[in-house]
């Protein structure tokens, strides 16, 4: 009778051991890596000879790459959205109407809604700890500066450790401004008629032609005085004010400092792996790297052959090395699905006053940054999971960044959102040889708010082709780029309108030089027509939601200032070594 109950014991505890080890391997860790502006001809694993990645090219050669690895957009903010949300930015409202895609405030209204679900809030539900370390760029606050409604910790991560906003120019001395355009239309045009306006009436004055009260004079200083005031005031807040760094709902170091700043968010990386290291985490590492301003610490600075550039690149690939020593060292690897990717093409625009270039290569791709030909979209997809993603395979079927969202919910054992639709497909049969095409028959391109192409995949057919209903004007022209804006721009006179739509076969033209015309391609008129089909289904599954991204969502609300001093504007404080020490 002893016997018989202690082998029921047993019994039961090695039911239990079994069910617990079950639960843990049906529950994989996620470690998902996005570079900001990194061009898919950057990593060495993607053709790059002379940019050192050898962590990047390692993971290649232990998972899976896609070559045909779309964003969802050509800029940070809704391409990140789309990434949090496996949806198009457009039905979250985070696809700009006018010029200005992104967030460029902190104090801004706008911001990835609470009502959209991302990745992390479902896997939090499941049991998750979630962490999100480095660039957030969708959002803040809503009403106050307390709310914190579009704030990481509010869209499911238990943890954050990183810049709200985004890397500028701006938030290095030195390194010149995005606004230069701006300021020279708002500040320098102004002057300057203030200043002819001046001239002219004085003269006229001395002449005995006009009369001119000296209150004239006495106003149009005041008002060259109030814009010369604004001007400096800009260039002395901005940086303090927009470029901060938080732990969590605290402000930890404002202005941020570029020193050893890699260092320390992957060691916060680091240490997280290491407190969840038995339990299952989410951690979303986003890199500063490689939106200008550039930075590097001395162990890299110098160092490449590239320049700036090729610096902070390897810098950023040897925080990916210590993200995979850590899973390693703790033995984790074999449950870690590992995600390598961008959230664009490389910024082609970015050259400094001095001639030198800030960015990256996209390789064979036409374009980059801000449109949607190849070189803006294209970016680097890896994922690695030991012993159940084959090392060491190559995929060219379309794929998205939207398509996470799907894979990693469906992993966590979380029931993908039945109130909405999610745009990404799940990537795991694809990745693991069940399926050999993409769940993607069509991919649709937005410039913002414009749908500016269609990318079709026939089933039964290598062909890829692509649809484009307008494209940005390149200047100078032979331009790769869009020089004289810093970006394209997505509609207006900085547009070319396409009709019929120019079209290309991307399998075989995959440097998009070569449209396609009824005499080059028989079914020209056919493919057209079946794209504009899918177009116009697509536009019917779309519905009316707010501009997050409109101009009195876009703009600097004083209320909404976060600042970690209370005496005015000064805004100064450096406690990220005395929190980094209590953290881990």
């Amino acid at each position: 009778m002893l016997r018989a109950r202690t082998m029921r014991t047993l019994l039961l505890l090695l039911l239990f051991i079994y069910e617990a080890r079950s639960h843990a391997v049906s529950m994989p860790n996620f470690v998902l890596l996005m570079a900001d502006d990194l061009g898919i001809g950057d990593p060495g694993c993607y053709g790059n000879k002379t940019l050192r990645t050898p962590n990047i090219d390692r993971l290649a050669r232990e998972g899976v790459k896609l070559t045909q690895h779309l964003a969802a957009s050509p800029l940070c903010t809704p391409s990140r959205a789309a990434f949090m949300t496996g949806r198009y930015p457009i039905r979250s409202g985070m696809a700009s109407r006018s010029q200005v895609g992104v967030f460029v405030f902190s104090a801004s209204s706008g911001g990835l809604p609470h009502s959209e679900i991302t990745f992390a809030k479902l896997l939090k539900n499941q049991g998750y700890s979630t962490a999100l370390i480095g660039k957030w760029h969708l959002g803040t606050s809503c009403h106050n500066r307390t709310d914190l409604c579009h704030h990481p910790l509010s869209h499911g991560f238990d943890y954050f450790h990183g810049l709200p906003m985004t890397n500028l120019r701006d938030c290095k001395p030195g390194e010149g401004s995005v606004f230069t355009r701006a300021l020279r239309l708002l500040v320098f045009t102004p002057l300057q008629v203030i200043a002819i306006t001046l001239l002219t009436l004085a003269v006229l004055r001395c002449l005995g032609l006009v009369q001119v009260p000296p209150c004239i004079f006495f106003c149009l200083v005041f008002l060259a005085a109030l814009v010369l005031g604004a001007l400096l005031c800009f260039l002395h807040y901005f940086r303090p004010l927009n470029c901060f760094l938080m732990r969590n709902r605290d402000i930890t170091q404002q202005p941020m400092s570029y020193d050893n700043l890699t260092q320390r968010l992957t060691a916060d990386a680091a240490q997280f792996i290491q407190r969840n290291a038995k339990t299952p985490f989410l951690l979303v590492l986003a890199f500063l790297h490689m939106h200008t301003a550039l930075f590097s610490s001395k162990d890299f600075a110098g160092k490449s052959q590239h320049g700036a550039y090729g610096d902070a690149a390897e810098e950023m690939d040897w925080s990916v090395g210590q993200i995979l020593d850590v899973l390693d060292e703790l033995k984790l690897a074999n449950n870690t699905l590992v995600y390598f990717s961008s959230d664009q093409g490389a910024h082609v625009e970015e050259v400094t006053v001095k001639g030198e270039g800030h960015g990256g290569s996209n390789g064979i791709y036409k374009g980059g940054k801000a449109n949607n030909w190849e070189g803006g979209i294209r970016v680097p997809g890896i994922l690695r999971w030991p012993g159940v993603i084959q090392a060491g395979l190559e995929i060219d079927e379309p794929t998205s960044n939207m398509d996470i969202f799907p894979t990693v919910v469906k992993l966590a054992g979380s029931p993908l959102p039945e109130d909405r639709i999610i745009d990404g497909r799940d990537l795991m049969p694809l990745l693991q040889g069940r399926r050999h095409r993409s769940d993607h028959e069509f991919l649709f391109h937005y410039c913002n708010f414009y749908l500016n192409a269609v990318r079709w995949h026939p089933q039964n057919s290598t062909s890829v082709w692509k649809a484009f209903f307008f494209t940005p004007k390149f200047f100078p022209e032979g331009a790769n780029g869009c020089f004289a804006t810093h970006v394209c721009f997505c509609h207006g006179q900085y547009v070319t309108y396409h009709d019929p739509p120019l079209l290309f076969d991307i399998s075989r033209d995959p440097r998009e030089r070569n449209p396609l015309t009824p005499t080059s391609e028989p079914r020209f008129r056919e493919i057209l027509g079946t794209m504009q089909e899918a177009a116009a289904h697509h536009a019917e599954t779309l519905r009316d939601v707010p501009n997050q991204l409109s101009l009195g969502n876009l703009i600097w609300k004083p209320w909404l200032q976060m600042c970690c001093s209370s005496s005015g504007l000064s805004c100064q404080c450096d406690w990220e070594k005395q929190v980094g020490r209590g953290s881990g």
